[in-house]
């Protein structure tokens, strides 16, 4: 199904205010109203690709559900009654100063939809209606945000359980979604299923802490080694060790990075990264030979 874009066929923005699409909208109706074609075909297409853009635009639920699930799940979703329902072109030219064709005049029924019934009526449109989304959370450890995994997971209709099994990419960070076509509800007019969103869910994992698609871990070393620099090992959620440089003069709570060794983007490319913070361990106490050494260095300067 061909993409929709209903922010370019406005030419407006995806971040713009309800009254810059209202203004937007009433600009173009009042270059291709009706009144205006002549007979002129692609004029009464335009106005009915701006006034359809501007039915989904202009409701706050269909915009979100638009901007969501992109245009071609939209317009499997919602059938055009769906978008014109509570839609009346008519009253809106009216608002905006113009004639408004009267009604439902001869120009195509200005009164509501103007596409008309010419998609099979009511009732064949209803059929069309898409089942209901569900959304699963996957309970997901951060090996297996990194590497991708497979999952088994059950679905509960009513006196059956449907068991799927489902490839889960790389990346799937918190709050991420993936799409498993038609594993909705059905539809209760016959319809196209709807679709099953499996929502990541991270698992915590001692030692690590998950920001987006970077990972954070602490390591503690000596004072000296801080004082005097030292080369550490960090082991990674994947259980590989990287050695990492601890420069002369570290300080307390230094962060260190690991270009590339976080969690990958679902969309592909590049990695996160692996932050070490440095925890210098303070000697609680010191023996007598550690207290001349520290005093030592105190005459030193340091």
């Amino acid at each position: 199904m061909p993409e929709t874009d209903y922010y370019k066929m406005l030419g407006v923005d995806k971040t713009a205010s309800d009254v810059e699409i209202k203004k937007a909208y009433r600009k173009l109706a009042l270059k291709y109203h009706p009144d205006k074609a002549n007979g002129n075909k692609a004029f009464e297409a335009k106005f009915n690709e701006i006034s359809e853009a501007y039915a989904v635009l202009s409701d706050k639920e269909k915009r979100h559900q638009y901007d969501t699930y992109g245009s071609a799940d939209f317009q499997q979703r919602f059938s055009q009654e769906d978008i014109f329902s509570n839609f009346d072109v008519g009253d809106i030219l009216r608002e905006f100063g113009f004639g408004g064709g009267g009604g439902c005049g001869g120009r195509g029924g200005m009164g509501g939809n103007p596409f008309g019934q010419g998609m099979g009526g009511r009732q064949g449109r209803a059929r069309q209606m898409k089942g209901n989304d569900l959304e699963y959370e996957a309970a997901l450890t951060l090996e297996e945000m990194i590497t991708g995994t497979s999952k088994t997971i059950n679905i509960n209709r009513g006196n059956t359980t449907d068991t799927i099994n489902v490839k889960i990419p790389k990346g799937m960070t918190q709050g991420k979604k993936i799409r498993v076509s038609g594993k909705g509800e059905a539809s209760p007019y016959g319809g196209q299923s709807g679709d099953l969103f499996i929502k990541s869910r991270p698992m915590v994992t001692p030692g690590f802490r998950i920001d987006g698609n970077d990972i954070y871990t602490t390591k503690e070393i000596k004072l000296t080694q801080a004082l005097l620099g030292t080369k550490i090992e960090i082991k990674t959620p994947l259980e590989k060790n990287i050695s990492l440089n601890i420069p002369q003069g570290t300080r307390h709570k230094a962060k260190m990075r690991l270009a590339g060794q976080g969690i990958p983007q679902i969309s592909g490319g590049s990695c996160g990264d692996l932050f070490v913070e440095i925890q210098v361990e303070m000697p609680r106490q010191l023996d007598d030979d550690q207290k001349k050494l520290v005093e030592k260095m105190a005459q030193t300067g340091l």
